[in-house]
């Protein structure tokens, strides 16, 4: 799990992550919810649901964020 999360924060177009819109699941705020595959092949593989925002601001600077909503085991 740590290197998926090591990889949503340097690289969410990452390949490994197969990162796409989860269409059926929107955030508290109407933000779009993607789905990045922690394990794939795996029985019981691991998904990672997560959206844009809230940005933050640190020195004047604007600082982008992703927030992770949900962590769960694939069906």
């Amino acid at each position: 799990m740590i290197k998926t999360i090591t990889m949503l924060e340097t690289n969410l177009n990452h390949p490994g992550l197969n990162t796409h819109k989860f269409g059926s699941l929107r955030g508290l705020n109407g933000e779009d919810v993607f789905e990045a595959y922690a394990q794939n092949k795996t029985p019981g593989a691991y998904r990672v649901f997560w959206h844009y925002g809230p940005d933050e601001t640190v020195d004047k600077k604007r600082v982008p964020v992703i927030t992770i909503i949900a962590i769960t085991s694939h069906p």
